[in-house]
This record gives structure tokens, C-alpha cells and sequence, in this order.
């Protein structure tokens, strides 16, 4: 691994010393980290007294990199973890500590760890009764969005320090609107209050409470605090930017007791504010080290895309303070550094948001046959990626021959095709369920199921063999000749393969686990030649984090069954059960836990298809970058969140302070002028604007990031004219 001199000079330094370094995305702080923690390996530190700790698991994986390298010498096994996953680890070895002074019911029984997705379906039993009884009446959100915002002001005030019993509390006192709005603050109190004392009722943790256990009760206990500061003697932590407040708290408090100690801080980071991300708080950190180390020199970047950063910066944030050392000094844009940005020209027409996208899809085509460009050096990126734009996008790129992958964390798993069709299948095998697909349900996992078929073939085998009243599949025999030549023979025998396997797994006496029988489907069938997983990546990595989804869920749930499970051992009822219960959570729409299976590069020459955010948090450069819509407010705003504030929720707002228009413009130009730095620092070389009159849902757009393009663009001008 080379290192500039600056990048040694840390990482020497850094060996016995408790260094703080930073500088913008780019400049290699995350090398320095990892070959400082191959020289403390090196220099005969026990692995297992290394502890790495990132925000988010994601961001582990240029140190799992360098640990899976083969000169990185036997003998323990360094610790990679977020604070929450340290805090998971100590609830779950101090549990008697932490159970009885907490006030679990049940002391002497293990806690159960929820995930996101079982954390909200116990928030969904609980509040469902609520609703119906007018709690969030003038809400008008999906559900699932509900209970996400419920359980995100638990993981707030875990977070953030406060008490969750304040929630309510601190929204009212900020609000200055429709006082019908401090109701819905007070059902969201009041929801959250009754989930709590039902995981205390039935030893369920959820994040937020891990959270708490940890830092309220185990880390103040001699036996906890004395096991951690023995255990880790070195400590990594990288992009300390992104990270919570609490996290802030306790490496303050632990730092004195590590020999040596990196921590990594990303300036004018902080992308993660709405899950409780606090730069602020964690450059205090900087005053407890005994080096500060910067590092300016970008590797990615060219004069052109710095100048551009800056010029943005002036143009979204006129109070912007003066560039970083060792970049473009001038806060004024020039013809060179608007080369760098690409706009559709005045001959190709793009009134129409889908004339945008042919523009978009007909540049990737041209940059990978004319300029030799690898597809996975190009992203396409949009403050949001809708089903609609994935859908027309991805169709423009397949029809180009063109490799892409898409990438949405928060979207729910039953929004994704591969989980569709999955499931589709599943509720087909397990007739006990007495969940039924309809006709389009299976014609669409079926064309996602036998590699090749169109939606036409499709609809005209599933209303041949389908009967819904009995709730059974027909041969492929049976069908009159015609129409098995229309539907052709090939996909008729792929049909009658999946047939096959679904009746004999329905002749089985006991049915499997849900995962256990998606596994089985996707290994002997649908990953097979002639079916549709079999060359789908993506599909095969939305698979993997379904079926991570249910195993969890079926581990968290399987004690709550055990107590009604019927006849012998109590198998067949409790799977059967378990997979009903992960089916009705689905209906809701629960939103995807993270599953690093999603975050994989996966196919490396494919185009990546992401909205902003997301590509941030993954920490990668790209050659090429097209932003979409550059008129929508999107870019701008925060999402709509009725039951929560993530600023509201800071540690750094008043208590008694209400929010204005002013703050919400404020915080809608930082994040605006953040994204648009981190986009940039992550850029080799040039981005493509996709400028459409209409935007995506056919109205016109001109949002803050339009207007400060079309400034720069009258500054040329400007210049040119004098």
C-alpha cells in the first residue's frame, strides 16, 4: 500500500500517540486507518485488543479488505463494529446486570434482540388498536412510514441522551404551526411510551433500548466498563462525523484508557443528520488527542471539480467560509471548472422528463463505447429513485446492452421484484396460509421467475393454469397445442420444473422454516440455467437480505410462538405461524433493516443506480456522475415526517425553542450545499446534469440547485461579456 508523506507521517505517528485526523472525502484517511491497522498487527499488537469502529457496518469494508489479505499474519481476530453493535454485544454478555435494573419482567429469561423490521412489527400489533380508536387522525402517511417515525424518536432520544418520555415534549415545545399537530406529537408519545413497557413486559430490545442498557446502566457498572477497557487496548474509528452523540460520550470518556487510539473525522460531512449524525459533537473529540493531524491533498478530484465544489458553495452558501488549504482558491466560477459540468445540448430535446432520460441512457452508451469507459465507473444519481424512474431507466439501459445494478436501503423488501416473486411462490406452497396471490401476482413472479418470459406469455399461462378456487397450478401437458406454441416449449418445460417442485414441497408431512424453504427455491430452482436469478445479481442479492429478513424475524418471534404452538413438539404450527405472522408485517410494508448484501459492489462492470444519499454512504468515488432532475425540490428538502424532527431531536437545539421557517430554510441550504460537496468530492471527472422543463411528475421545477447552476452560468457570461 504507498502512502504520500503526509499519509506516513500520520500513520507512524499514530502507533502509540491518540491522533485525531481529518479532511474532506478523498484525501485518503480511511488508508491512513488501515495501514495503521496493519502496523499495529504488524508490530506484534494482539489482534483481538483492536477495536474498529464505524457508524454503519458498510463502512468496515476497506479494513475487512486489508484483514482478509494473506500477509496479515495468524492469532486473534480484530473487532469491527458500529456502537450499536458494541452495545448488542455487552447487553447480551452483562444481561443479569442489565436486566434487573432496568425493570424487565423477566429477569431469569433471555432478552430477545429485535431488528428494525421485528421492532416494527411489534410496534404495528400495538398501535394498530390505536388508530382505530383515532390516534393520528389527521395523519395521512403510510403505516409503515408510522411506525418507522415512532420507533426513529426512541432511537433519537437513545441517541441523542434525553429521555424517551420526553418526546413528545420537545416537539410540541419547537412547533409553531396548526395546533392540531401537538395531538399527533402526543399519540406518538404515547405510542412509543406503551412500546417500551411492552419490550420491558417481554424482554425485547430494540435499538434504542440496547442503546440505553449500555450507556445508562452496563458502561457505568466496574465489571462492564472494566471487561472493555482490558479487552481493547487500540482503537480505529473512522468517519466519527456520521456517528451519534452517545458514540461522541463514550469515546470521551474511553479515550484516556486506550495506548493508542485514530479517529477519523470527514469535514463538512455529516450526511446521516436525520439518523441522528452529529459533526458538531464529535469534533469536540479533536480536544482530547494528543495529535491533530489534517490531511487536504484529494486523490480523486481534478482542479476543475475543486473549483466547481467551491463555486457551488458560494453560489448555495454565501457566507461559505474560505476554501481548504492546498485547493482552488478562488470562490468565483470559471470556464474550466463549468467544463466539468455537462448539460444536455440546445439541439436534443428534453422538454419531457422521459426525453431526459433517453439523452441520459444514450451518454452512458456513448462514454463506455466511444471514451472506453468501465460501466462501473458511471452513476446515475437522484434525490430520490422511484419505482417509475428505476423502472424507465433501467428498461433504456437493457435495451443498450448496458450492465446496471440499483441499490435503495429504505424501501421496503416486498417492493422489490425478487422479493415479490419469492414470496409469491412461497404463498403458492404453503396452502395452510390461506393467503392466495391473484392472477397478476403470479404472472408477474413468473415473468421474474423463468429467465426470458414476457409479461405477455406470462398473463396467458397463468389464467390457463391457475385455479384460484382450488388454489392449484395445472400441467403444462394439459394445454391445447396452440397455445403451448404460442407460449413456447422452452418456457412451457421451465414452468412445469417450478410446478414440479412446488407440489412435491407441498406433499411434505412438515413444512420447512420460511427461510429454510426460500433457500431451498432459490439454490435448486430459480438460481438454475433457464430461470431467473441465474445471471441476476441484483435479484440474487435482494434474495440473500429476504432471507436474512425472515430468519431474523423468525428467531426474534419463535419464543412468542413457542406459548401457542399446537401438537408434538409444536413444529409444524409454530413454522407455519412464524411465516403467516412475516407475511401480514410485509402487508404493512415494513421497511428494510440494512443488509450488507445490498451494499455489495456486486457486478463490477455495471452502471450504479442510487439516490445521492445513499452513494454518499458508501464512501466510493466515481469517474462519472449524472445527477436527474437538478430542478426538483427534492435536492432541497427534507422528507415530509409528521411524527418526528431530526433537528428538533438534536443535542444541539434549545429546549424551549420553536422552529421557524427560517431554520427550515437554513437547514434545507446546509444539507442542499453538503450533498452537493460530497457528490463532488467523490467525482473523478465530470458530471452530467439531467435537465428536463417537466420534471418527473410533469410540472415544472426550478429548486435551488437549478437556480445556483444558472447563476454560475451568468457569471461566464459576465466575464466573458467584460
Amino acid at each position: 500500500m504507498r502512502l504520500n508523506q503526509a499519509q506516513c507521517e500520520i500513520a507512524k505517528a499514530s502507533l502509540d500517540a491518540k491522533t485525531f485526523l481529518s479532511g474532506p472525502a478523498g484525501c485518503g484517511k480511511t488508508t491512513v486507518g488501515v495501514e495503521h491497522l496493519r502496523r499495529l498487527l504488524a508490530s506484534g499488537v494482539p489482534a483481538d485488543s483492536v477495536l474498529v469502529l464505524t457508524p454503519q457496518r458498510t463502512l468496515q469494508a476497506p479494513y475487512e479488505t486489508a484483514l482478509r489479505l494473506p500477509d496479515i499474519g495468524p492469532g486473534g481476530q480484530v473487532a469491527l463494529a458500529t456502537v450499536g453493535g458494541l452495545a448488542r454485544r455487552m447487553v447480551d454478555l452483562f444481561w443479569p446486570l442489565a436486566a434487573e435494573a432496568a425493570g424487565f419482567a423477566h429477569t431469569d429469561q433471555p432478552p430477545v434482540f429485535l431488528t428494525l423490521e421485528t421492532a416494527q412489527y411489534y410496534m404495528a400489533r400495538l398501535v394498530r388498536p390505536l388508530l382505530d380508536e383515532g390516534f393520528f387522525a389527521s395523519v395521512t402517511i403510510d403505516r409503515n412510514r408510522l411506525y418507522s417515525q415512532v420507533l426513529d424518536n426512541l432511537n433519537k432520544a437513545a441517541s441523542v441522551g434525553f429521555p424517551y418520555t420526553e418526546i413528545g415534549e420537545r416537539l410540541s415545545a419547537a412547533w409553531l404551526g396548526d395546533p392540531g399537530q401537538r395531538r399527533v406529537y402526543a399519540d406518538a408519545q404515547a405510542s412509543a411510551s406503551r412500546f417500551r413497557q411492552y419490550c420491558l413486559e417481554h424482554n425485547l430490545l430494540d435499538f434504542s433500548l440496547q442503546l440505553e442498557l449500555f450507556w445508562n446502566i452496563l458502561w457505568r457498572t466496574p465489571e462492564c466498563h472494566a471487561y472493555l477497557t482490558r479487552q481493547y487496548r487500540h482503537l480505529i474509528c473512522d468517519n466519527v462525523e456520521e456517528d451519534i452523540p452517545v458514540a461522541h460520550d463514550l469515546l470521551s470518556e474511553w479515550l484516556r484508557d486506550f495506548d493508542s487510539a485514530l479517529i477519523i473525522f470527514d469535514t463538512d460531512g455529516g450526511y446521516r443528520r436525520f439518523l441522528g449524525a452529529d459533526p458538531d459533537s464529535a469534533d469536540r473529540l479533536a480536544g482530547l488527542c494528543d495529535i491533530n493531524a489534517e490531511l487536504s491533498e484529494s486523490f480523486v478530484t481534478t482542479p476543475e471539480i475543486q473549483g466547481l465544489e467551491i463555486a457551488f458553495a458560494s453560489k448555495l452558501l454565501p457566507n461559505h467560509p474560505a476554501p481548504r488549504a492546498g485547493t482552488v482558491t478562488t470562490t468565483h466560477i470559471t470556464s474550466e471548472s463549468l467544463a466539468a459540468l455537462t448539460f444536455p445540448p440546445t439541439e436534443t430535446p428534453t422538454r419531457f422528463y422521459p426525453q431526459m432520460l433517453d439523452w441520459v441512457a444514450e451518454e452512458i452508451q456513448r462514454l463506455i463505447t466511444n471514451e472506453g469507459l468501465s460501466p462501473s465507473e458511471i452513476v446515475v444519481l437522484a434525490p430520490y429513485l422511484s419505482d417509475a424512474l428505476r423502472f424507465s431507466l433501467s428498461n433504456r439501459l437493457e435495451e443498450l446492452e448496458i450492465p446496471w445494478r440499483s441499490h435503495r436501503p429504505s424501501r421496503s423488501l416486498r417492493d422489490e421484484p425478487a422479493s415479490h416473486c419469492l414470496l409469491t411462490l412461497a404463498e403458492l406452497a404453503h396452502p395452510g396460509w390461506d393467503v392466495r396471490p391473484t392472477k397478476f401476482d403470479l404472472a408477474y413472479a413468473l415473468l421474474y421467475a423463468i429467465e426470458g418470459m414476457d409479461l405477455v406469455r406470462a398473463q396467458l399461462l397463468t389464467e390457463i393454469v391457475y385455479r384460484l378456487r382450488d388454489f392449484s397450478l395445472s400441467g403444462f401437458a394439459a394445454i391445447r397445442t396452440e397455445v403451448q406454441e404460442r407460449i413456447t416449449f422452452v418456457f412451457g418445460r421451465h414452468y412445469e420444473t417450478l410446478r414440479e417442485w412446488i407440489e412435491a414441497y407441498r406433499r411434505q408431512p412438515v413444512p420447512d422454516p420460511l427461510d429454510h424453504f426460500l433457500r431451498r427455491l432459490f439454490g435448486e430452482i430459480l438460481s438454475q440455467k433457464g430461470f431467473g436469478f441465474h445471471r441476476n445479481n441484483d435479484g440474487a442479492r435482494t434474495a440473500a437480505s429476504l432471507v436474512e429478513s425472515v430468519q431474523k424475524f423468525r428467531q426474534a418471534m419463535e419464543p412468542a410462538f413457542a406459548e401457542v404452538a399446537q401438537g408434538g413438539d409444536g413444529n409444524p404450527s409454530e413454522n407455519v405461524e412464524t411465516g403467516k405472522e412475516y407475511f401480514a408485517m410485509l402487508q404493512d410494508g415494513v421497511i428494510a433493516a440494512q443488509y450488507l448484501e445490498a451494499w455489495q459492489t456486486g457486478q463490477a462492470e455495471a452502471v450504479l443506480l442510487a439516490p445521492a444519499h445513499t452513494f454518499l454512504m458508501m464512501n466510493q468515488p466515481a469517474t462519472i456522475q449524472f445527477w436527474l432532475d437538478a430542478g426538483s425540490s427534492g435536492w432541497w428538502e427534507r422528507l415530509f415526517q409528521p411524527l418526528t424532527q431530526p433537528y428538533v431531536l438534536s443535542r444541539s437545539w434549545e429546549r424551549d425553542r420553536s422552529w421557524t421557517d427560517a431554520d427550515d430554510q437554513a437547514a434545507n441550504q446546509q444539507t442542499l450545499a453538503r450533498l452537493v460537496t460530497g457528490l463532488l468530492r467523490r467525482c473523478r471527472s465530470r458530471v452530467f446534469l439531467g435537465l428536463s422543463d417537466l420534471g418527473e411528475s410533469g410540472f415544472e421545477q426550478r429548486g435551488p440547485l437549478l437556480k445556483a447552476i444558472w447563476k454560475m452560468q451568468l457569471e461566464i457570461q459576465n466575464q466573458n461579456e467584460k
